[in-house]
């Protein structure tokens, strides 16, 4: 039995659900908190995901990041040696989607390899009559980053385990590719 442990970033604009989302996932999907405040550079969270079809589970330090630009030097700093990122956008405005490219051009700055486990998450689906973003065009850009693409929505408390549970998977997946690698060499 492996136990590991993963620094995960979430982040994102302001507003997106980045907090309700990390919430309703530590709670196992048991609560949305209806009254949050606005995240003043990171906060962080622990939570444990089994690995299926294994013995093994991986430890996801979550770093819950501000979206705002005035608290960037700050999350920034917290950002080291990144081994997974959620970005996290929401459906009904496009300007949180664009945003995306710019944040995760920061996080891979800050991943020791530059790889990196990753998922894009557009938030709100309870929101779907006022779409901005078609879930075909999320769906590619986050294949052509090289991430996995899911849509949730934490007030509804739906899909919200799906990314994070993702993300354990693939860290698992580069761990044991990682010793794999040196298994050959010795």
């Amino acid at each position: 039995m492996v136990k590991l442990r993963a620094k995960c970033v979430l982040a994102g604009d302001s507003t997106v659900g980045k907090s309700a989302l990390v919430h309703v996932f530590r709670s196992e999907s048991a609560h949305f908190l209806k009254n949050y405040t606005l995240t003043a550079g990171v906060e962080v969270f622990v939570n444990p995901v089994p690995i299926p079809d294994t013995p093994d589970s991986v430890e996801l330090f979550i770093f819950d990041s501000s979206g705002k630009e005035i608290f960037y030097d700050t999350v920034e700093s917290q950002w080291e040696l990144t081994a997974a990122v959620c970005l996290v956008y929401d459906i009904t405005n496009e300007t949180t989607f664009n945003s995306c490219t710019k944040w995760l051009e920061r996080v891979r700055a800050q991943a020791p390899s530059g790889q990196l486990a990753g998922v894009l998450v557009g938030n709100k689906t309870d929101l779907a009559c006022r779409r901005a973003v078609e879930y075909t065009q999320a769906q590619e850009w986050a294949a052509s980053q090289g991430l996995e693409y899911f849509e949730t929505s934490a007030k509804e408390i739906e899909n919200c385990d799906a990314p994070f549970q993702s993300l354990a998977r693939a860290f698992h997946r580069m761990y044991e590719e990682k010793l794999e690698h040196i298994r050959s060499i010795v």
